[in-house]
């Protein structure tokens, strides 16, 4: 694991903002931290990067305790929490050269940092009037300049138009798939962490309700298969004697549960056996957005 934590807890004062979380981020995922406003995101993140002291329980990155090892492992973490801490008196590549000096990079590396966030055309630009997705490709540029192993990412997606989001989502996949690195993001665009992510934590209220791969979260629901016939309610009440359990019966469709393949194409046949047009049959499974709500209103 690359981010582990045991039963770490934060309160800021009395109140409990992060309680006995155990995080488990697998080498080179996108681990996805889903949460709504409050949930105890940020704070976590804070002290992942030891912004704020560890109160309780422990952190461990890359396998070292984060407190004994903190300078080596800070140094191998890449970070943008909510929005990027830019100059807006320099340009794009004048931001990037002046990280680079202070971190004791190659400036060599700069302009491939432009050309990997697709800022080259805007690198001799004042970074004050770039638009608010150029600024946060700037501040992802800015992240990855030491070329660190792990990116910690707060909502990067802020503010980003579909175009912004979509290049965003592709380059996190890109520096996952093509160079290894672990990204943890988090975000409540509950869309795009389905459409990149390959493990999920869910939290609210500062504890960890579900954490593991999407695969794991999408096996807590219970598929269904969906079919439009032109008579539901006979359909029901045909499937129903045969001893199937309808889950659901409106004008244009039914629902059941999902078993197999096999058993769908045996309700298929059954149906047209019967004499019923079946215009579609199909498996629903829930989604992200749907799972999310389920995990967090029985919390």
């Amino acid at each position: 694991m690359v981010i582990s934590t045991n039963d770490l807890t934060h309160h800021f004062g009395d109140q409990p903002v992060v309680k006995s979380l155990n995080l488990q981020v697998p080498e080179g995922s996108i681990f996805g931290f889903l949460g709504p406003n409050g949930a105890g995101k940020t704070t976590t993140i804070k002290l992942l990067l030891n912004l704020l002291k560890t109160q309780q329980g422990s952190i461990h990155i890359f396998g070292q305790e984060l407190q004994s090892n903190r300078i080596g492992i800070l140094r191998q973490i890449g970070s943008l929490i909510e929005q990027p801490a830019i100059y807006t008196h320099l340009t794009g590549k004048e931001n990037l050269i002046n990280r680079a000096r202070l971190l004791q990079v190659n400036t060599s590396r700069v302009d491939d940092m432009l050309t990997l966030v697709h800022l080259t055309d805007a690198a001799h630009k004042k970074a004050g009037n770039y638009s608010l997705g150029m600024k946060q490709r700037l501040g992802i540029a800015l992240a990855l300049l030491a070329d660190p192993k792990l990116l910690l990412l707060d909502e990067p997606t802020n503010g980003l138009d579909p175009n912004g989001i979509i290049e965003m989502r592709e380059l996190l996949i890109k520096l996952c798939t093509q160079q290894g690195k672990t990204v943890f993001v988090s975000s409540h665009l509950l869309a795009e962490i389905e459409r990149m992510a390959t493990h999920v934590g869910i939290i609210n209220k500062g504890t960890m309700l579900f954490q593991g791969s999407i695969r794991d979260l999408e096996a807590l629901s219970q598929p269904l298969v969906q079919i439009e016939t032109d008579d539901t309610v006979e359909a029901a009440n045909f499937l129903k004697d045969r001893g199937y359990n309808i889950s659901h019966v409106a004008d244009d469709y039914l629902a059941l549960p999902y078993t197999t393949k096999q058993d769908m194409a045996q309700i298929n046949a059954s149906l047209h056996q019967k004499g019923q047009q079946v215009y579609s049959i199909y498996k629903v499974q829930k989604d992200l957005e749907e799972l999310f709500l389920n995990i967090t209103q029985q919390a």
